[in-house]
């Protein structure tokens, strides 16, 4: 990756917003890199909300990101699972459901997924 300009923009007013049920997706570009803030309210579920735009059993999207705010839980296909909190790094591969623990929002950044994530099929 090569850096050719000096760019700055905000979440704030993304290029771009995704929302589907309690899911906010704001996406910045920067050059040739899509940057993603993704807001998940309490009680937001993958498969219950994203679900319902892209139509397919699971995410099957990769992601790599940092977490700000609230609690995330990950179950893959094979039933493993981990939870993302603030301060946490991620890498999650495709093929998984998602949902937010407890009653704050999850607010994850994230590097990798968010020219795709929550995009209609």
């Amino acid at each position: 990756m090569t850096v050719n300009a000096l760019e700055a923009k905000s979440f704030d007013q993304p290029d771009e917003k995704r929302r589907p049920p309690k899911t906010q997706v704001d996406v910045v570009t920067l050059g040739d890199t899509t940057l993603g803030r993704f807001t998940f309210e309490p009680g937001w579920r993958w498969s219950e909300t994203v679900k319902t735009v892209v139509h397919t059993d699971t995410c099957q999207v990769n992601h790599v990101g940092i977490c700000a705010a609230g609690t995330l839980t990950v179950e893959m296909e094979d039933g493993s699972r981990a939870t993302v909190s603030p301060g946490h790094a991620y890498t999650i591969p495709a093929g998984h459901d998602a949902w937010v623990e407890g009653d704050e929002a999850f607010v994850g950044y994230e590097v990798m997924s968010a020219a795709t994530f929550a995009k209609p099929a």
